[in-house]
């Protein structure tokens, strides 16, 4: 059983979700409510997002240039419109997509 940094109580193991659903477990001291994660949760809760938010699109030749379509979970996540602005900002990892907005 872990003990508190705070207090030096034991610490219970729980498990919760994250809003998307993940499952994950933590440990939280029943005294003062101190709660942690240890780095391999903290590393597997990740893994799980890392996975979890991957979106493969195709590449489709309009005109001179190149365009893609937006899954539509993701136009409503993030409330895109037709023909709304967006920037896009060259990464060191690839290319982040923001509303102008």
């Amino acid at each position: 059983m872990k003990k508190c940094s705070e207090c030096n109580r034991e610490m219970k193991e729980l498990v919760n979700k994250t809003p998307e659903g993940i499952e994950y477990t933590y440990f939280k001291c029943q005294k003062c409510g101190e709660e942690i994660l240890n780095m391999n949760q903290l590393h597997n809760v990740a893994e799980k997002y890392r996975v979890m938010k991957n979106y493969h699109v195709k590449l489709t030749k309009w005109g001179l240039s190149l365009g893609l379509r937006i899954p539509k979970e993701i136009v409503e996540k993030f409330k895109l419109k037709n023909e709304e602005e967006v920037v896009l900002i060259p990464d060191e990892k690839g290319i982040k997509l923001i509303p102008a907005n």
